[in-house]
């Protein structure tokens, strides 16, 4: 199964692309989408959105997982951060992607076993899981990258519990 995971961004979007078979978690592709800083917004959203349409054409993912927002101390950042997240969202929708969202401390905790991991911390095991040098990727890539293994790791718990004993399912 191909999970694309997202980490948005206003100038940068990192993106991270693993295939899951079985237990095993593969690397496919990484990096991320940027624009021009001072470019104006409703450019940078529109470069966004066609970015992730040419992955999306690409590859074809089948689960798409993003970092859900957190309130940072900056209004600001938190508004342009949620516009980015709207332009992904509105092409995930639009495609009917399973689309999955986990708080940035469920991201390192999946991925280090840490919460309250430092981004070192997080890029290191990301490297170690997927047999990649991370000193290489940038970080929204390495970020990214965490974001998809954590939905990886979580995707048989979220079905287990969506389908739940109320819901006709069997938790075993």
């Amino acid at each position: 199964m191909l999970i694309l995971g997202l980490d948005p961004g206003s100038v940068h979007t990192g993106y991270g692309l693993v295939d899951k078979r079985g237990s095993q978690v593969v690397s496919v592709e990484c990096g991320r989408f940027s624009s021009r800083p001072g470019t104006p917004m409703p450019e940078r959203l529109g470069h966004l959105a066609a970015e992730l349409e040419a992955l999306l054409d690409r590859w074809q993912p089948e689960s798409v997982v993003l970092e859900s927002l957190f309130h940072g101390r900056n209004t600001r950042s938190l508004i342009v951060l949620a516009q980015a997240r709207g332009a992904l969202l509105s092409v995930l929708a639009r495609r009917r992607l399973e689309i999955r969202e986990y708080s940035p401390a469920e991201v390192k905790s999946a991925v280090t076993g840490n919460g309250r991991a430092g981004k070192q911390q997080v890029a290191r095991m990301v490297g170690l899981m997927l047999g990649l040098d991370c000193a290489k990727l940038t970080a929204d890539a390495t970020d990214a990258l965490a974001v998809a293994l954590c939905g990886a790791q979580r995707q048989r718990l979220d079905g287990l519990r969506s389908r739940g004993p109320g819901n006709g399912g069997k938790i075993r």
